[in-house]
């Protein structure tokens, strides 16, 4: 059987496959900000590591 439109991108977007129980790294092109929860998120990725690879975007 076929991948869900939803299997595809995510597989198209997987940047690293999570091993042992940890989650896969995916690759966004478009983060949409939210007034409320985007605050929280960035500062999880800024925690982590993770710079914005694109800015331009």
């Amino acid at each position: 059987m076929g991948r869900t439109l939803a299997e595809k991108v995510w597989d198209d977007h997987t940047v690293k496959a999570g091993e042992g129980g940890d989650p896969d790294l995916i690759y966004i092109d478009l983060h949409l900000v939210h007034e409320v929860t985007s605050p929280q998120a960035f500062e999880g990725l800024r925690l982590a590591g993770r710079p914005v690879r694109r800015r331009d975007l």
